[in-house]
């Protein structure tokens, strides 16, 4: 037979916890478990809300795809800049626009 990690008076608090902002980290201390574990639990009651994973931020100018194709066009051989940085390549191309 399983051994029943969590009972259901614990269950029931870690979920009222949760339900009422407390943090899992917080939670899991008051129980005596790992993070992980609590928020597995809460995930399998169906309560687990992942939180938004932040977006990488992209600055609004030109792609690096973009600056080589204009780079490009200027009759410079792109060849083998690929895998340049973005940065590498604005500033090729400024130093050719000298």
């Amino acid at each position: 037979m399983k051994a029943i990690n969590y009972s259901a008076e614990a269950t029931a608090r870690i979920i009222e916890d949760y339900q009422n902002g407390v943090d899992v980290e917080t939670i899991a201390a008051s129980v005596e478990k790992s993070v992980r574990s609590v928020r597995s639990k809460l995930v399998r009651e169906g309560v687990y809300v992942a939180k938004a994973k932040p977006t990488a931020k992209r600055d609004s100018g030109p792609s690096k795809k973009e600056l080589l194709l204009e780079l490009e066009a200027t009759g410079f051989d792109v060849h083998g800049l690929e895998g340049a940085t973005k940065d590498a390549i604005v500033r090729i191309t400024a130093a050719l626009a000298q």
